[in-house]
């Protein structure tokens, strides 16, 4: 079994080599191919993972796939030890260069892996895209790594995430107990709920005087929109297939039909046939494309701030740190955050998960993010629901009696029970658009909705108020003990979300009456972030070295060496033929004085200092060797990496 192993921000991560999967870009997406003998997923951070019927081992299978008509891009699918979810390298690499690095050093190491720069990014981070001359993302990676002009080099990937529904375990605006709870559903006689055990947007509405604003926008990223379903159809605004960027929805049983239900918990229309949502005026924004691609996460979120999201709700994650949500995963959510609505941010919600665990869903724990846990139709806490430090409320769900939501018109049902009761657990037909739905991902789309009916009573919240006012407003439910001195419980983070309340808080913050109807707020324009500016190549000139150069004088006022900092060296000029290890890049004079005499003295090799100027400031370039053939050069550096030093890069002295 192949094995290799890459950097990650949550530590080195093993993948081992699939001998059956891989991963295919086609030219054209979803074109049937004679070679694949099953399709897995049909979107992996833009590859469709298939079988191939080859009797070749999985390498020549991938390279006769590559060689077809119809295939642009085929890769290898890993899997990470003791895991059973594919892994694939989306090609983008996250690369940080050493301090001091110029910018025709970072292209000389670029050029080498034959990477194209999509993105220069103001905090240093450089985002580089293999090309079809480009080796392996993942050794591209690893290979980055161990320069010693590197910081770091960490490859995009895409795993399957945990979407957080439950089938039901125990059945249209009278059967939606979640919106007010009389105690029972009109059809089901013989199962008891609990009066008031519910999230109070009926009452909302009522304090409102109507359903909400119908200029808000409550984004759903998730996978399986049925856009046409009668419940949603007419509400689409800015749908996206992330990872292909266009704005057509695939459907059918394998894209997943997840997404149908929870839009249709937060924005399902009012239009007196099926079921109603929390915030039914709200338009919907579909992004297809369930992801843990840095990348592609980056552009999922870009888009709802781009298009004028105001709630973004996320009923998936995981539990699993070594795909914690890293640096460019928390930047991208909370820009959305920060910069979304005009500058008052994006209300962004996520589900704590189904795990039954004593901590909640890495994506819910970052920092401002709305986390969603889960209660029941008898107001305790539902057992499958996460537990721990970062859930902001619970909304009603199932584990008493489930919610009714939109299904997808490819929905094949709960296949594991009876006929009669593959939509609905009490086997009584509602019809062939909805079905029993549960979960936390149920809890999560209410809250959505929910908080797209705060902004309807002021618009002028920012995301931060939101949150805040849907903590202060919560209900406490369970029992007294299960609450701290400041009212917060891992349990029920500050308690049941009760939307009248948030509401009433909402219009007292903005100066409303309790009763008053608020103005219909407008979308407020978003500026299109600016395309980020192609970096000019700086002027670069490399003076000829002198037969006896004269090393740059210190700044008057800070002398170069003190103390016990007492170097004896010997200066001539060399001819640029041959080949030396580049090991750093410094500004500082004293700087390389140290590091020259440290390394002539840890590896006993002979030690070069180029010196240029990069946009008017003096740059040492230091060197070992130099060395006559690159047999030489390349024995140096297997000396010096088993001595300890990071790889050094090896380059001709004609190049600089």
């Amino acid at each position: 079994m192949s094995k290799i192993n890459i950097p990650s921000e949550n530590g080195n991560l093993t993948l081992t080599k699939s001998t059956k999967l891989v991963g295919l870009k086609k030219h054209v997406e979803g074109k049937a191919m004679d070679s694949v003998d099953a399709n897995v997923i049909p979107d992996l951070g833009g590859f469709e993972v298939v079988t191939l019927s080859s009797e070749a081992g999985i390498d020549q299978a991938l390279d006769n796939a590559r060689a077809h008509d119809d295939v642009a891009i085929g890769t290898h699918i890993y899997f990470a030890e003791g895991d059973n979810r594919p892994v694939v390298a989306t090609g983008i690499i996250y690369v940080e260069m050493a301090e001091g690095v110029g910018m025709e050093e970072r292209q000389v190491v670029f050029d080498a892996f034959a990477l194209h720069i999509i993105e220069d990014r103001e905090d240093g981070t450089v985002i580089c895209k293999v090309t079809p001359q480009s080796p392996n993302p993942l050794k591209v990676a690893a290979a980055l790594t161990k320069l010693s002009m590197v910081n770091k080099a960490y490859p995009d990937l895409d795993v399957p995430l945990d979407q957080y529904f439950m089938e039901p375990r125990d059945g249209l605006l009278p059967h939606e107990w979640h919106l007010e709870n009389q105690g029972f559903v009109t059809d089901v006689p013989n199962f008891r709920l609990k009066v008031g055990a519910d999230a109070k947007v009926k009452a909302a509405w009522r304090r409102l005087g109507n359903l909400g604003s119908s200029n808000l926008i409550v984004a759903v990223i998730d996978n399986g929109f049925d856009i046409n379903h009668p419940d949603l159809r007419g509400k689409i605004v800015a749908p996206i297939s992330v990872s292909s960027g266009s704005s057509t929805l695939p459907t059918g049983p394998r894209f997943g039909d997840h997404a149908t239900p929870c839009s249709s918990v937060a924005v399902a229309a009012a239009n007196g046939t099926g079921i109603v949502g929390a915030a039914p005026m709200a338009k919907l924004m579909p992004l297809h494309g369930l992801t843990y691609s840095k990348y592609l996460t980056e552009q999922m979120f870009s888009h709802c701030i781009r298009n004028g999201a105001d709630v973004i709700s996320c009923s998936w994650g995981t539990i699993d740190p070594r795909y914690r949500p890293g640096a460019e995963h928390e930047r991208a959510i909370r820009q959305a955050m920060t910069a979304g609505r005009g500058g008052k941010g994006c209300v962004v919600v996520f589900a704590a998960g189904n795990e039954g665990r004593e901590y909640i869903n890495y994506y819910a724990n970052i920092p401002g993010v709305i986390a969603v846990g889960a209660s029941t139709s008898s107001d305790t806490h539902a057992s499958y629901s996460n537990r721990g430090n970062g859930i902001s409320v619970v909304a009603p769900s199932d584990g008493g009696w489930p919610i009714l939501a939109a299904r997808t018109s490819w929905d094949q049902g709960n296949t594991s029970v009876p006929l009669n009761k593959r939509y609905y657990v009490d086997g009584i037909d509602r019809g062939p658009f909805h079905k029993h739905f549960g979960g936390t991902s149920s809890a999560t789309p209410l809250v959505a909705g929910i908080c797209a009916l705060i902004l309807s009573a002021n618009p002028n919240l920012t995301s931060a108020q939101v949150k805040s006012i849907l903590e202060r407003t919560a209900d406490k439910i369970g029992n007294q003990w299960d609450y701290n001195s400041s009212g917060y419980s891992t349990k029920y983070g500050y308690g049941r979300v009760n939307a009248d309340s948030a509401v009433a808080e909402a219009l007292r913050m903005g100066g409303a009456g309790g009763s008053s109807q608020p103005s219909q707020p407008t979308i407020p324009t978003v500026p299109t972030p600016p395309t980020p500016p192609t970096p000019t190549p700086p002027v670069i000139t490399t003076p000829t070295a002198p037969t006896t150069p004269t090393a740059p004088a210190p700044a008057p006022t800070t002398p170069v060496v003190t103390g016990a900092d007492l170097f004896q060296f010997s200066v001539r000029g060399l001819a640029r033929t041959g080949f030396g290890l580049q090991v750093s890049v410094n500004n500082e004079f004293a700087n390389v004085l140290k590091e020259v005499e440290s390394l002539e003295r840890k590896h006993g090799m002979p030690v070069m200092v180029n010196i240029s100027t990069i946009n008017g400031r003096t740059a040492f370039k230091i060197l070992v060797g130099p060395f006559a053939t690159r047999d030489q050069a390349d024995a140096a550096k297997g000396k010096m990496v088993s001595q300890g030093a990071r790889e050094p890069w090896l380059r001709p002295l004609a190049t600089l």
